[in-house]
């Protein structure tokens, strides 16, 4: 009886799994099989009625099929068009809808002026959308006019200049239940709202409800309603209101509920889990690296966070590690550009080395990076062990990584000074919130300028954290004691040399390092220079004691003709020579470095500018 019960329990985690996972999460909104909720409707009644293809059923705005509808927004696919008439566009401009002001690009053609400061990387663009097919260049719009929510139609029409809409690209929606990257090419999202403000003579939104204003560009406002936290259902007083969620009612609930859409996400987690998990048990007992990873499996039970995927889906998202979709590699590995069945594009960190220590790192980096959320430090959205080789997923940094801006690789233009001002303030943010929010503190140990990524509003994000610690374990044990000390040449403690103990200080002259690199654009080891000078470091620490700072500023800059900007230059340089100190005691802390950064930057934009910023 017992080899009879088996196959069968096998076929159904089989059938779970492979519904689980074949669901699409996002993909269009069809007019027949998906709900709606008010205010959104296909017949006469509705404040936002869509369309329906005759063709494909699916839900439209003029010739755009809507492909995900949340509570604030609608993402409509527009697909890559050479020569797509600018005027297109004003379909998506109506009555209670438009397109998002913030975090939409959109891609034109034929403009009077050509956008010289184009958020995404070209390349990338270039082979996921095949831009090499249009005979005239694509570049970005310039950004809008007014403070508005949403986007006028003569921003992106007749003070553009452009003739020619090419394509769209927008972040993921935070309501997506996939574990997506940071970007979608070839979508656009558009805000929506009802009329009229909120205020307190308001009825529109129901019981345990709230309110939001959208601010239009004609000055005027529109507001939508969302339920509360616990609640779901009508936001809006028609058609039922917000309903308090119940509690779950066993098993069988959760599979109604489940096919129904609105746990695919758990479902599917849970099944790539056990899936994951007795795949790597099956092989534990032939192959010394599994066994690895099964420890690892251990370590992280019951973090469901941390998705795990199998190597045939890390090998099918980045087209068999092909070089087209390579982002760049590392002392630790390769990375490169993926994209998972109905998700966005995300960056899988393949590891160089198949053995314990790799396997450490990958561990080490999930505990402490589920422990951890900071809008400047870098999102974990999975991982995979497979024969010992540990792959880790990311969300996708289009921008790639500071270094490569200061170093001009890849056709990256030379970043402003603001620019470089306000990624070394949130760098320095993130950094001080892992030494001193956490508890235990968090002691990043590989702080470089390659480690911080830029997003698509040239935000910066701290990744690599396979090499953190936490500030109440010590590094004095046999297992970190070495003559190769751990971190990164040109950026590592000098005093670690002395004693092999790294601590926040360590962290704040990296950082240091960094500043220095924000305002020279050098390399940070650079044997073309003079011997002495070879480290940054010992160059920078050389100039800014003889008041020479004009000798390393970036000639990019062109700081010599801007003294307001010479003197803001020439503070985050006496601050990077604190930090730089030998001495440990004689570094500030990185909440010091980050209120001196902050202060910089109200001297070099004023109160009025900062405000907005």
């Amino acid at each position: 009886m017992e080899e009879n019960r088996q196959p069968n329990t096998w076929y159904l985690l089989i059938v779970v799994f492979t519904l689980t996972v074949a669901t699409p999460t996002t993909g269009s909104v069809n007019c027949q099989t998906s709900s709606l909720r008010y205010p959104f409707g296909f017949s006469d009644g509705y404040p936002i009625r869509f369309n329906c293809s005759k063709k494909t059923g699916d839900a439209e705005i003029g010739e755009f099929v809507v492909e995900e509808v949340t509570n604030a927004n609608i993402y409509v696919k527009i697909p890559p068009i050479c020569k797509r008439d600018i005027l297109k566009i004003e379909q998506l401009f109506l009555e209670n809808l438009a397109p998002s002001n913030s975090r939409n690009i959109i891609l034109v053609q034929g403009c009077k002026e050509q956008s010289s400061d184009c958020l995404i990387r070209t390349r990338f663009v270039e082979d996921r959308l095949n831009i090499s097919r249009c005979k005239s260049p694509v570049s970005c719009l310039h950004g809008a006019t007014t403070m508005a929510d949403v986007m006028s139609i003569g921003d992106v029409v007749n003070s553009s200049g452009c003739k020619y809409w090419f394509s769209s690209i927008t972040p993921q929606s935070t309501n997506s239940k996939s574990q997506g990257g940071s970007m979608n090419l070839g979508r656009l999202r558009l805000d929506w709202w009802l009329k009229e403000r909120c205020d307190n003579n308001n009825t529109t939104c129901s019981d345990n409800a709230t309110c939001t204003n959208v601010k239009l560009p004609n000055g005027g406002f529109g507001h939508r309603c969302t339920c509360l936290q616990g609640f779901r259902g009508n936001a809006f007083t028609v058609h039922g209101g917000c309903r308090l969620v119940g509690k779950r009612k066993g098993v069988h609930k959760l599979i109604v509920l489940a096919t129904g859409g609105v746990l695919i996400g758990v479902v599917s987690l849970i099944a790539i889990l056990v899936v994951a998990y007795i795949n790597h048990h099956k092989r534990s007992a032939s192959s010394s690296k599994t066994s690895m990873a099964n420890r690892l499996l251990s370590e992280l039970d019951g973090n469901s966070s941390v998705p795990f995927y199998t190597y045939k889906e890390i090998e099918k998202a980045t087209d068999n590690f092909s070089e087209k979709n390579k982002l760049g590699t590392g002392a630790y590995g390769t990375v490169y550009a993926g994209e998972f069945q109905n998700m966005s594009w995300v960056a899988i960190k393949r590891l160089r080395r198949k053995d314990s220590k790799s396997i450490d790192q990958v561990a080490n980096e999930i505990k402490l990076l589920s422990t951890v959320s900071h809008p400047n430090l870098v999102r974990l959205l999975g991982c995979c062990i497979s024969q010992g080789e540990p792959f880790l997923v990311y969300e996708f940094m289009p921008n790639g990584t500071l270094s490569q801006h200061l170093q001009h690789e890849r056709g990256h233009t030379p970043l402003s000074w603001p620019l470089r001002l306000a990624i070394a303030s949130q760098t320095a943010n993130a950094i001080a919130h892992l030494h001193s929010s956490m508890n235990p503190p968090i002691y990043h140990r590989d702080i470089k300028s390659s480690n911080i990524l830029l997003d698509y509003e040239f935000n910066s994000k701290i990744s690599d954290f396979g090499l953190s610690r936490l500030g109440m374990s010590t590094d004095f044990d046999a297992s970190h004691i070495s003559t190769a000390p751990q971190g990164t040449p040109g950026y590592l403690d000098p005093q670690y040399h002395q004693d092999f103990q790294l601590s926040d200080k360590s962290d704040v002259y990296s950082f240091g390092v960094v500043l220095i690199e924000i305002i020279s654009g050098f390399k940070v080891i650079d044997f073309t220079r003079s011997y002495t000078e070879v480290n940054l470091a010992s160059l920078a620490l050389d100039r800014i004691g003889r008041g020479l700072v004009v000798d390393i500023i970036d000639p990019c800059l062109k700081a010599d003709n801007d003294p307001e900007m010479f003197a803001s230059v020439q503070n985050v340089a006496e601050l990077a020579f604190r930090c730089l100190s030998f001495h440990r005691n004689m570094r500030p802390t990185m909440i010091e470095v980050t209120e001196d950064l902050q202060r910089i930057k109200l001297m070099y934009f004023g109160p009025a500018t900062m405000n907005s910023i």
